[in-house]
């Protein structure tokens, strides 16, 4: 058995839609083609030449990177050369790579988030916001036999969501009049004749992007061949996404035993650090990938550390002069990403009984080595 390419990419989108992205961010499919059947996914990190062997010998058709292989505009493709061959291998054996970068930076539940788990930081908050989602609110008038199930299907879709809350909404009770017509099948009433029905008003709020979800939800729990239902556009913001997180330690620690803990909690042979090692930390941000721009966040936000990577020389030392430590574990730390995103997509795999295998790459993509 086998599922639809398109459908895999349609599970990842869902977890971190493309809308995410920052501004310029080479994502989404970029080698082959979606129009396909597949059976195996691979997850990884970077997209080498080992990796593509990898996928051809476990027989995967798709690739899900996390850094994408064609960053920079290709001015040719050349299978002479080991970009070029590898593009071609791509091609002759039908794998199609799809990269998924700073929208899984910025995804609730995603790489940042992963990173603050990691390191086991509570009360998380986003450390660079780039946008917040729009909210709107759903007004619908439903009979007091299914107000409860009506309800409920909006909470489990998605709305009412308020900081830590869920399923909130506000009910008023009124009467709804309607005439059937000719060719309806009134749930309650008479065709042609004015009907009184004691009804329920319940207002909720959801994210933009959950509109088309929340209103099948509602409507498919509702009993009316004809709902009476209303959405309006809020002016207040919905919930921060952006990159990285902030959070708090369970213990302080000096900054010699928190580098231990990051090297150990990513996996990494080696950490850079910045700042007296004997500095208390407790308050610490996370950044995946390159964070030499989000030095001023850090401080901004009263962070003791900043754990980032490929840390510059002048950020280095304008961090020391500012205070800021930093914990520099490496671009690669990153790989964490191949076994979150295995999990999630795992766990869409046995919501949906597809007939799919989700694999983690086990090929090491780290360009570094120690002597």
């Amino acid at each position: 058995m086998t599922i639809h390419a398109q459908t895999v990419i349609q599970w990842l989108e869902q977890f971190a839609p493309k809308s995410l992205a920052v501004e310029g961010d080479k994502i989404g499919l970029q080698i082959g083609s979606l129009q396909k059947e597949i059976s195996k996914v691979l997850i990884t990190l970077d997209v080498t030449p080992e990796v593509v062997e990898e996928a051809i010998s476990k027989g995967a058709e798709l690739i899900i990177a996390h850094h994408p292989p064609v960053y920079r505009p290709l001015t040719h493709v050349r299978t002479d050369l080991p970009q070029g061959e590898m593009i071609a291998r791509l091609l002759k054996h039908d794998i199609a790579v799809y990269a998924a970068h700073t929208n899984l930076d910025v995804a609730e539940g995603g790489l940042n988030d992963w990173l603050a788990q990691r390191l086991e930081l509570a009360d998380v908050e986003v450390l660079a916001p780039t946008h917040h989602e729009s909210l709107k609110k759903l007004i619908v008038f439903v009979p007091h036999d299914h107000e409860a199930a009506v309800r409920q299907a909006l909470g489990n879709a998605g709305a009412g969501h308020i900081g830590n809350y869920s399923h909130c909404t506000f009910r008023t009770e009124g009467i709804g009049t309607f005439k059937p017509g000719e060719g309806t099948n009134p749930y309650i009433g008479t065709q042609g004749e004015i009907e009184q029905v004691k009804e329920v008003k319940i207002e909720t709020v959801f994210p933009a992007s959950l509109e088309n979800k929340i209103v099948q939800a509602m409507l498919k729990a509702h009993p009316y061949e004809e709902v009476a239902y209303d959405i309006y556009e809020l002016a207040q913001p919905g919930k921060a996404r952006g990159l990285g997180r902030i959070g708090y330690l369970k213990q302080e620690m000096n900054l010699r035993a928190f580098a231990e803990k990051v090297k150990k909690a990513l996996d990494v042979p080696f950490c850079r650090v910045v700042g007296p090692l004997d500095t208390p930390i407790k308050k610490v941000a996370v950044l995946g990938g390159d964070g030499n721009k989000y030095v001023q966040h850090a401080l901004f936000k009263g962070a003791d550390v900043l754990v980032t990577g490929d840390v510059y020389f002048h950020t280095a030392q304008d961090a020391l002069l500012s205070g800021l430590s930093l914990v520099d574990p490496g671009h690669h730390a990153e790989k964490i990403m191949i076994k979150g995103l295995e999990h999630v997509l795992r766990e869409k795999v046995r919501e949906h009984k597809a007939e799919v295998q989700i694999i983690a790459s086990e090929v090491n993509t780290d360009p570094f080595q120690l002597i």
